[in-house]
């Protein structure tokens, strides 16, 4: 039996650590980066969409929320049929697909048309963060679990960082190219690349430690043990069903993602309402949110992993977030006060993002794992639908953002409580 690299004698876990997250991270991250880039890049279309089209503040919202239907109707059968056909191809299929939908938005042209195809691209890309979460689960051990988790989702805040100035540049530059808005170009551009990144996936992932030719023996053994289940971990979907943990933590992440979407669509006309006008300007503002999130992840991420605790580095943020979102109401009139309560906020949900899925895999394993973590984030996911849609109907009623953002707090405060109160239900780590 082969030996493990001899650099790693002392410490083979670390090593075999560090080969797994430049073998599979980078690529996820990208991947991931792209799925969610694409689902919120309307953000930016709307300030020359709407215009263009003619959409009203509750149609966009509910446009931009429709994306949620459609991936949590798909979402379970997704995961469920993910252990069985393979990471490998599931991820592929997702990407292909997802990538052709949000590049064929150019094409909308009425309110039916921006509903149909933000329906499709929710269900093309129904199962890819649950099913990367099971992927990671197969992969890393509950030790390492939250980090890995942290690594590979701060291509969400990496996708608005990248997304605010590269999709503010297209929407600017290309305004008018071959006879297409700036808009179209942006949705054409920014969809394609997820195209190559299925194909590649057949060639670059595994889909399990088990099936990776780059491992040795050694290593597969080693990621057999550290990734062995627990006893508090359910090992049949029926019995995933019927436990009381995973209606709170589906719940709990309703709660997170509610406002972490209704930000991520609204950010730019909240931004916008404080008196940022230039296009440009606001896709540079739009950044810093994420890229203080992108630092937070990680870090919550490692303290939780350091210390062994979920709960707390989950609840506490998620808490921290609901505080910011109602100092930026009493912020209104000031840009500099907003945006620095807006990116307090932004980063306090991811950190709570982040650290809340390191707990759905320590309570189911095997095959159900695939189906339990897709059943707590069908759940949870529909947050992401009404998110926007609420804060739309709240700014058509209201003309302000004002409720928008107070009913963000209110969901944020809901998530705390939930995971604090479970205290009796939720195993501890």
């Amino acid at each position: 039996m082969s030996a493990i690299h001899p650099s790693a004698a002392g410490d083979p876990a670390s090593a075999l650590y560090s080969k797994l997250n430049w073998r599979l991270l980078p690529f996820l991250v990208t991947c991931y980066m792209f799925a969610y880039l694409d689902r919120v890049n309307v953000g930016f279309a709307k300030l020359q969409m709407q215009t263009d089209l003619g959409f009203s503040d509750a149609a966009y919202g509910v446009g931009a929320g429709i994306f949620f239907i459609g991936y949590v109707l798909f979402e379970l059968p997704s995961n469920l049929m993910l252990p069985r056909v393979g990471a490998r191809r599931t991820f592929s299929r997702i990407l292909v697909l997802w990538g052709i939908t949000s590049a064929c938005m150019l094409f909308v042209r009425s309110v039916p048309a921006f509903y149909a195809m933000r329906f499709l691209l929710g269900v093309f890309e129904a199962g890819f963060a649950p099913g990367m979460i099971y992927y990671l689960s197969c992969w890393y051990g509950p030790a390492r679990m939250a980090r890995a988790i942290a690594l590979v989702f701060v291509a969400g805040p990496l996708g608005g960082i990248v997304g605010g100035p590269v999709s503010a540049w297209l929407m600017t530059s290309l305004s008018g190219v071959g006879g297409l808005a700036g808009w179209q170009w942006m949705f054409l551009v920014e969809g394609l690349p997820c195209i190559a990144l299925g194909l590649l996936t057949l060639r670059v992932l595994s889909d399990r430690p088990e099936h990776a030719r780059w491992l040795n023996d050694d290593e597969k053994l080693l990621l057999g043990r550290e990734t062995a289940p627990t006893e508090h971990r359910a090992d049949s979907f029926k019995a995933v069903l019927k436990s009381p943990r995973v209606y709170v933590l589906a719940f709990a992440y309703f709660s997170i993602i509610f406002p972490i979407y209704a930000i991520s669509f609204w950010l730019p006309t909240l931004l916008k309402e404080q008196g940022v006008s230039d296009t440009i300007r606001l896709g540079w503002y739009s950044a810093i949110p994420y890229v203080a999130a992108a630092v937070c992840m990680y870090l919550a991420g490692r303290s939780s992993d350091r210390v062994g605790e979920r709960r707390y580095h989950c609840a506490i943020p998620a808490l921290g977030a609901a505080i910011c979102l109602i100092a930026a109401i009493f912020a209104d009139g000031n840009v500099m006060l907003t945006l620095t309560a807006l990116t307090l906020g932004t980063a306090c949900l991811w950190m709570a993002y982040t650290v809340f899925w390191a707990i759905p895999s320590q309570l189911v394993e095997g095959t159900a794992a695939a189906g339990g973590i897709a059943l707590i984030n069908t759940v949870g996911l529909s947050g992401g639908f009404w998110g926007p849609a609420v804060v739309g109907w709240a700014k058509a009623s209201t003309g302000s953002m004002h409720a928008g953002l107070f009913v963000m707090a209110g969901a944020a405060a809901l998530a705390a409580i939930l995971i604090l109160t479970g205290k009796l239900t939720l195993k501890q780590d």
